[in-house]
């Protein structure tokens, strides 16, 4: 479908272009609310702007951060966030990503330590105050690629992520290997708690391996098939983790609520591909109201499949089926609805970078029409690590700095580079230009 790219230059031709296509999320002129304090695991926290998980592809070969790491991280804490999601962490070796993702064991955990006490030292200097830091504790799933090319782990075959690329039978993961999970992740939220994390996630979206499952309706057997055998693995890994909870540190979750792919393939959709939230609002009850989570950050779609879906974009390797404003509005539609189900569940909202330095606009309609109590910004913290204090003292962000939504941060996760901005940070221009070499040389 095409459509003219983000050229809007005031909140009102936003608006006027919602109406036109039918679709809303909310607005705001005021962004003073992204920064009314509100209490969370126990403590006050001054900003409602979090840094969301996006890989750097940049820690060393044993899984621990680098200083490259490191210093991207404190960026993010100077930078006036009021929580930063740390990226995918893998918790078991055979379920990284690449050999550059972080791995969290009990032999990197004390350089997760050390790089955490710097990071909330760093954030209490520059603003008086160290952020929330959440891991991310996550199993690749099919996108696992721990020696640095494919070696997937599937929960069944799913004809939308396989019509290019079949993946073989005995790539499907066993039942007794999804029952030995939950042990793994139980042990690793007690690594986070030592290496001085407030939180720990374990993450079921973006078409991992805890969010393939959520869609196995296919597969038979006690992980597949009904709605309690496919989130056992969820629950039973979210309740190894509760027993390291105490009031310093908690468990939570970021939530897939729709995949974007019809029944039986995608979760939280219809035969039709519409958006279906009776389990989505299913399992966030009982993650509130049996597992005691007080945070989910809600998220869609699959980033290497339907990116249009979880980060809505200008320019990708496909041309979207919809508007990106359609994208967004599902987005904050599927937040509400959970949010207005389960009122006293905190709620992260995502993916407000697609509208430019209107996203603090959005941020704060989010935050007071009642739609979640924080948004998570991804792209434009590559973009712009300052983004949080340059709202805090100008109200917007700079059109000079914004994310353009070019795409090309994921290019370079995808060829195995270092990832950040390419279009405001020149450190990472080489490594486009080398992706664009080894493309063309293909």
């Amino acid at each position: 479908m095409k459509y003219t790219p983000f050229h809007y230059k005031t909140i009102q031709e936003v608006e006027n272009k919602e109406k036109e296509l039918s679709v809303h999320f909310p607005l705001t002129e005021n962004t003073a609310d992204l920064f009314t304090p509100i209490k969370l695991f126990g403590r006050s926290v001054p900003s409602r702007l979090g840094v969301a998980p996006m890989e750097g592809n940049d820690s060393e070969e044993s899984g621990a951060p680098s200083e490259h790491t490191v210093q991207r991280y404190l960026a993010y804490a100077r930078g006036g966030a009021g929580v930063i999601w740390y990226e995918a962490t893998t918790v078991v070796p055979e379920g990284r990503s690449g050999k550059h993702q972080l791995l969290l064991n009990k032999e990197t955990m004390p350089a997760f330590k050390e790089m955490n006490e710097r990071i909330k030292a760093a954030g209490k200097e520059a603003n008086g105050f160290a952020p929330l830091l959440v891991l991310q504790a996550n199993h690749s799933g099919r996108y696992s690629k721990p020696h640095g090319f494919p070696e997937p782990l599937i929960a069944y075959h799913n004809p939308y992520y396989e019509k290019n690329n079949p993946i073989a039978d005995d790539r499907i993961v066993s039942d007794e290997y999804l029952d030995r999970l939950p042990e793994k992740f139980g042990a690793a939220t007690k690594l986070a708690k030592e290496a001085g994390f407030d939180a720990i996630d374990i993450k079921s979206c973006h078409g991992y391996l805890f969010a393939e499952v959520a869609s196995a309706y296919t597969r038979k057997g006690p992980h597949g098939g009904s709605f309690e055998n496919r989130f056992r693995l969820l629950i039973d890994s979210i309740k190894a983790a509760k027993k390291y909870e105490d009031d310093q540190f908690y468990i939570t979750c970021r939530l897939g609520i729709y995949d974007g792919f019809p029944y039986p393939y995608g979760w939280g959709s219809d035969q039709e591909n519409r958006l279906e939230l009776t389990e989505p609002l299913k399992l966030a009850k009982i993650l509130k109201e049996d597992l005691g989570i007080e945070l989910l950050n809600i998220t869609m779609g699959n980033p290497y499949v339907d990116s249009h879906v979880t980060r809505p974009f200008d320019q990708g390797k496909y041309e979207a089926p919809e508007h990106p404003f359609v994208g967004v509005a599902r987005m904050y539609e599927g937040t509400k609805a959970i949010k207005d189900a389960l009122p006293d569940l905190l709620l992260m909202a995502s993916a407000p970078s697609y509208v430019r330095q209107f996203s603090p606009n959005l941020a704060a309609g989010a935050v007071a029409g009642k739609y979640a109590d924080f948004v998570n910004f991804g792209r434009e913290s590559f973009a712009d690590p300052n983004f949080p204090n340059e709202i805090r003292k100008t109200g917007t962000l700079s059109r000079r700095k914004v994310c353009i939504t070019c795409g090309k941060c994921g290019d370079l996760i995808r060829a195995g580079f270092k990832v950040g901005c390419v279009v405001h940070n020149p450190e990472f221009k080489p490594y486009y230009a080398e992706y664009l070499k080894q493309l063309k040389n293909k």
